[in-house]
């Protein structure tokens, strides 16, 4: 089952094309949810950092203490206005956790993301 700020390996769709890519994303549903039902709701991750410092975005560099849990090979951007629902069996493996500092950092870009205050 997943957890919410679980950084996973999933197949992303593309939207102009049929295939799918592996690509790392991260959790956002909540923990009640991913038991209750078989999807969830991820956040692409990825490597181009061109909107590091945007809202909506949040970097994650893995050689600091709080993104040594992420299980990324290099510095990142969750891309929180890029998300997916998915089958929980489609993700193939988890690859680490975001930290707690990271989670409420995850928050604050979904909400700047989705427009709530």
């Amino acid at each position: 089952m997943a957890r919410r700020g679980d950084v996973v390996r999933v197949d992303f769709p593309f939207t102009d094309i049929p295939h799918k890519k592996k690509r790392p994303a991260v959790v956002v549903q909540n923990d009640r949810d991913n038991q209750k039902i078989r999807k969830t709701v991820v956040a692409m991750i990825t490597g181009n950092l061109k909107r590091r410092g945007d809202p909506s975005h949040l970097f994650i560099d893995p050689t600091t203490p709080e993104g040594a849990s992420s299980g990324l090979h290099g510095p990142s951007l969750v891309s929180c206005n890029n998300l997916y629902t998915l089958e929980q069996d489609c993700i193939q493996m988890k690859l680490g956790h975001l930290s707690d500092i990271l989670k409420q950092k995850l928050n604050d870009c979904l909400k700047a993301a989705l427009e709530l205050h």
